[in-house]
């Protein structure tokens, strides 16, 4: 059996946000997943935590055959970096978009203040959710992330187990490789140097792609750009991944 792709979500969106993704590993003959973390699409009604997350990577990567090549976009790659470390047996490589910015920054008491009165409001942000998602998206990327609904009032939840969350020893602990992946216009590319000699310092090859014209969201922002370096790690840890039975 080949590798296999699991594809791991962002904050307040679920698994439908990888359908552009999900399509073309079709067409290339992968197997890819797609789940719901904990307060999430399926899952909405449940809190989330970053140990729950990471048991759910855990239980969908063993349902995919117990290894994969895991890909996670912003919330979705630090639970994919915290993952990693954690299963290293289970991760041939992981893609982690979106989250090249220590999660304990600063900024982070600023940006939780602002979720926890966003999700105050009496639609608890939906207007300026949908307002966001409609000005930074295209068509179809509306319609995919939008499909599986919005977790509007996880957003606190997140930043504070999140926040706890030490990527950069987490990228350290082990040695697949990792390839980081973002838009040239993110907000969350600070780190991107850190990010990159941490997962070196762990004995990983690791590599930057910064996307041309693409923005936080950029599986839904450059789907075709992100498909195809999502495509190129798979073909290189393909290649070195024994073939299964």
């Amino acid at each position: 059996m080949a590798l296999p792709v699991l594809f791991v979500h962002g904050s307040r969106t679920s698994r439908t946000m990888w359908r552009a993704q999900i399509e073309a590993m079709d067409r290339a003959g992968v197997v890819a997943l797609a789940t719901d973390l904990p307060g999430h699409g399926r899952r909405i009604g449940e809190p989330f935590t970053l140990e729950g997350a990471v048991a759910t990577v855990a239980r969908a990567v063993d349902d995919l055959g117990g290894r994969a090549l895991v890909v996670g976009l912003s919330l979705g790659g630090y639970v994919g970096i915290e993952h990693r470390a954690r299963f290293p047996e289970q991760v041939a490589g992981l893609v982690a978009a979106s989250c090249c910015t220590v999660p304990g920054s600063p900024l982070r008491g600023a940006w939780r203040v602002a979720a926890d009165r966003i999700e105050k409001l009496p639609d608890n942000g939906a207007a300026i959710n949908q307002a966001l998602v409609d000005r930074t998206l295209p068509p179809a990327g509306i319609v995919d992330i939008g499909a599986g609904g919005f977790a509007l009032t996880a957003m606190t939840a997140i930043l504070d187990e999140v926040g706890t969350s030490d990527p950069l020893t987490a990228l350290a602990a082990t040695g697949s490789p990792v390839w980081f992946v973002n838009g040239r216009w993110d907000h969350f590319r600070l780190g991107e140097r850190e990010f990159v000699a941490a997962a070196r310092a762990g004995g990983a090859t690791a590599e930057l792609v910064v996307i041309p014209g693409a923005k936080h969201l950029v599986s839904l922002d450059r789907p075709v750009a992100f498909n195809r370096a999502v495509l190129e790690a798979y073909g290189e840890v393909a290649a070195a991944e024994p073939r299964r039975t």
